[in-house]
């Protein structure tokens, strides 16, 4: 794969390395974004059809994205914490522990809170390894002999937010079914960059918000439920995921049924006229490049900057551990943010999480881009 600059409008004066935090929009999608915004000028040339035709196709073209053989299995959501309330609305954990690991992001804990509350569950959170040397498998290992009967529920990530720690998803649902837990995925650091397959590793719940790694704009998103969420409930009641909801001379014959599917936890409005067109567009694109290939693209331009800056006595994460698109830099007694303050003076944008340096390229940057980086941690 070959670099993709040219499809951004990047300032050639910055060094652009905060994928995670948030991803440049596509040429492409600003130009969909502009088109549809005026399209609403003239609202008697959007058809009943136009409610459901994009929805259909961002189902489809996601599904293939995470290897699912189900699009109906996806929902349209304008957030994580959308995405999980539907979780937790319709889980039973009731006296039983909830796993998550430490430092998590908040839309991935907050609604686990709501549940020691009605639940009586309890959250129980597995800490990172004090030591750096086998930092992620250590993390994984506590990960894995944490769970056990009286796990309900795993909740975590594929990537780690803050450093880009990798967990074992295939190894943690293997011991999640020996259980009888659930194991819920926030998707939102990886999918779209690191290759995953939802027919391997069957989460229940797969949740992603769209404007990092899937290229979309900012709010929407996209989640997966498994077959445990096919009869619950969602967290809202809106017309367009009502059986025979096509058919809008009839919208008054209410409905008790629902969509097939996970249609029932997309969001009111989940036509947005803007916004999803944008992110079809988007995740076309992905699957068009091919996660796999950016990954391997995002390999490639790393390697050698992070070798140098081994050698200088940084740490990264073994590449076991972690992906080649999300990483965190740490050393002992670094400033970090002295660092920050540098590097912005010299236009380089990376994000601060904690100790951690946290670096997030993508198919826009080079090596010669993380050769910056490295330049001024040097």
């Amino acid at each position: 794969m070959k670099n993709q600059s040219a499809l951004f409008q990047l300032d050639s004066s910055v060094t652009y390395l905060n994928g995670a935090y948030m991803s440049p929009l596509l040429n492409s999608l600003a130009e969909i974004g502009e088109r549809q915004v005026r399209a609403k000028l003239t609202p008697y040339k959007i058809s009943g059809d136009d409610f459901f035709e994009n929805v259909k196709a961002v189902k489809q073209e996601f599904s293939r994205l995470i290897n699912s053989a189900e699009p109906d299995r996806i929902a349209i959501i304008p957030s994580v914490s959308y995405g999980l309330a539907n979780v937790a609305k319709n889980i039973d954990v009731e006296g039983k522990e909830i796993l998550v690991v430490a430092e998590q992001f908040p839309s991935n804990i907050y609604p686990w809170m709501e549940l020691e509350k009605t639940q009586s569950a309890k959250i129980l959170t597995v800490a990172s390894p004090e030591s750096l040397k086998n930092r992620g498998l250590i993390w994984n290992e506590r990960v894995l002999e944490a769970i056990n009967s009286n796990t309900g529920m795993v909740a975590i990530s594929h990537t780690h937010w803050a450093d880009g720690t990798l967990f074992n998803l295939k190894e943690i649902r293997k011991k999640t079914k020996e259980v009888g837990a659930m194991l819920i995925i926030d998707g939102t650091q990886s999918i779209g960059a690191y290759p995953f397959d939802v027919q391997e590793i069957e989460p229940d719940a797969l949740i992603c918000a769209g404007y990092k790694w899937l290229m979309g704009p900012y709010g929407i998103g996209v989640a997966y439920y498994g077959s445990a969420f096919d009869n619950g409930t969602p967290i809202e009641q809106n017309w367009i995921n009502r059986k025979d909801s096509e058919n809008f001379a009839g919208l008054v014959n209410y409905q008790e049924d629902y969509q097939p599917g996970a249609m029932r936890y997309s969001v009111g409005e989940q036509s947005n006229f803007i916004l999803l067109p944008m992110m079809l567009e988007a995740i076309k694109q992905l699957n068009s490049w091919g996660v796999n290939n950016i990954q391997q693209y995002c390999k490639g331009i790393t390697e050698k900057p992070l070798e140098i800056l081994k050698e200088k006595g940084y740490w990264v994460e073994d590449i076991a551990f972690r992906g080649s698109h999300l990483f965190g830099i740490r050393k002992e007694g670094l400033d970090v943010e002295k660092i920050k303050e540098k590097l912005e003076k010299h236009h380089i944008f990376v994000s601060i999480r904690g100790s951690s340096i946290r670096v997030s390229p993508n198919v826009y940057n080079t090596e010669e881009d993380l050769m910056k980086l490295v330049n001024i941690l040097n």
